[in-house]
């Protein structure tokens, strides 16, 4: 099977809203944090879920396009086979695949891409390495 689950749901926030964001899923549903990077958890983070994870950047806008919930990422083990399915199905690849290293408390390889889904939305392919 190409696509394995949903990897992610990131949110962005602005920074004075880090310790609601922190207290509604850390505190209220108990959400242990994977990882963080930037000083002192000031740039984003990741809250473990059990089944998928809930990713947060605290450098929102006032005024997000696409509200507070940016994109979602399916978890698959060919990001590039995912790019060449949609793009021949004629949808727009954002951003082309890239391997990353997420400097985060560990050090997190990935590689990733994104595209535009049929009704606007952002969608994210992630491969852990």
């Amino acid at each position: 099977m190409l696509i394995q689950g949903i990897h992610h749901v990131c949110i962005k926030c602005r920074k004075d809203e880090i310790e609601k964001v922190k207290h509604f899923y850390g505190e209220l549903l108990g959400l242990p944090i994977l990882r963080s990077w930037g000083e002192t958890e000031l740039e984003g983070f990741m809250f473990e879920t059990g089944d998928g994870l809930v990713e947060v950047f605290t450098n929102a806008e006032n005024g997000l396009p696409q509200g507070s919930i940016r994109h979602f990422a399916f978890k698959t083990n060919d990001v590039d086979q995912c790019v060449k399915i949609v793009r021949e199905s004629g949808y727009q690849i954002t951003v082309e695949p890239k391997d990353v290293v997420i400097a985060s408390n560990p050090p997190f390889p990935i590689r990733v891409a994104f595209c535009i889904g049929p009704v606007g939305e952002e969608i994210e392919f992630f491969q852990e390495k």
